[in-house]
């Protein structure tokens, strides 16, 4: 009997800690994820600004622009 109820109370002590754990990885993961998210979006507007500024050609879009230089590169 004693043991049932030792075995009761460490599967709650268990679950409690688990739950405890899974919030932490979520919260550090939803933080990673938020800041890969800002780097990659400021990354691309600093790219945008770039290639338009020195890249584009008459009238050319940015996105146009980053095409032709892909293919270009690609044929290297």
């Amino acid at each position: 009997m004693a043991k049932s109820k030792l075995v009761k109370a460490n599967e709650k002590i268990s679950e409690k800690v688990c739950s405890g754990y899974k919030s932490i990885e979520n919260a550090v993961v939803g933080g990673y994820k938020k800041i890969e998210t800002s780097v990659v979006n400021g990354y691309t507007k600093i790219e945008d600004s770039f290639v338009d500024k020195f890249l584009t050609q008459d009238g050319e879009t940015v996105e146009a622009a980053k095409e032709r230089l892909k293919s270009k590169n690609d044929k290297i």
